[in-house]
């Protein structure tokens, strides 16, 4: 038989840098779950991706044990690194702050594909140039 569920949460962590500070301490020690393991779990499960950001969703049952889901790192953040920007334009329409390659694009799109809802490459390559738009960096 199935565990009850408490709850589930979602948090967005760097890759192999969990610990108990805010915001995961306050997260989780609400709903009396062991922070240190967490963490432990969570940082060995992301050390191949340092330096990414990861959302993580944790469900939390009622006898306080728990089970987390890796999903991949936010596009916006991806797009970030391959313009190599520090956030994104204030006014995408009018300033431009970086460019991405189609090759760029492609790469992400592949990536985030299991988390997109879209089979297709090609709708999945327009998903993440749309963000690119809204984030004001230019795609060629």
């Amino acid at each position: 038989m199935a565990k009850p569920i408490k709850t589930t949460i979602k948090l967005q962590i760097a890759a192999a840098a969990a610990n108990p500070a805010p915001p995961i301490g306050p997260a989780l020690g609400q709903h009396g779950v062991n922070i240190q393991e967490f963490c432990r779990q969570f940082n060995e499960a992301t050390k191949e991706m340092a330096g990414d950001i990861i959302p993580a969703e944790i469900t939390i049952f009622e006898d306080r044990s728990f089970t987390f889901k890796l999903k991949t790192p936010p596009t916006s953040a991806l797009l970030k690194k391959a313009a190599g920007i520090e956030k994104a334009s204030g006014n995408p329409l009018k300033i431009k702050v970086g460019k991405v390659s189609k090759a760029d694009v492609k790469a992400i799109a592949e990536r985030k594909m299991i988390d997109l809802n879209t089979d297709n490459l090609d709708a999945a390559i327009k998903i993440v140039e749309g963000t690119a738009r809204s984030m004001g960096i230019e795609v060629g």
